[in-house]
């Protein structure tokens, strides 16, 4: 089982968030005791910018067990797809594609992703599989 994460419930767990981070701790935990944890582009670079420096975000995605995941060609594509639908559905700029990148590298790349986004993700990658560790 490949699970890949997202940059809020990393940020819950490597923060020490309060409201978030045990949950999501125990659920990143059980993703992998059940396999293995990807970590796309996207969500390496967002993470690895609240560390003072690429060593110290290296070590804690090695500490957590996370594996960078180069997203493909045809995930890249998905999410162009996918902004494109959103932009004519009128969907406002607050969303980038970065945002869809995450999603379409776990709905190619992985068997699920473990994410508190979890309503964004599912209106525009409907079959992919979300965890959520809140709920």
């Amino acid at each position: 089982m490949i699970t890949a994460l997202d940059t809020n419930v990393l940020l819950d767990v490597l923060g020490a968030d309060t409201t978030f981070g045990p949950r999501s701790r125990v659920a990143l935990d059980r993703c992998l005791d059940e396999g293995a944890l990807v970590v796309c582009a996207v969500v390496w670079a967002e993470t690895a910018a609240a560390f003072p420096d690429t060593a110290a975000a290296d070590a804690a995605f090695a500490t957590l067990g996370a594996a960078f995941s180069a997203t493909t060609s045809a995930a890249a594509r998905s999410a162009g797809t996918a902004w494109r639908a959103y932009r004519a559905a009128g969907g406002p700029r607050t969303r980038v594609v970065a945002d869809f990148l995450v999603g379409a590298h776990a709905s190619v790349q992985a068997d699920r992703l473990l994410t508190r986004d979890r309503g964004f993700h599912r209106a525009y990658f409907g079959e992919l599989t979300i965890l959520d560790p809140t709920g």
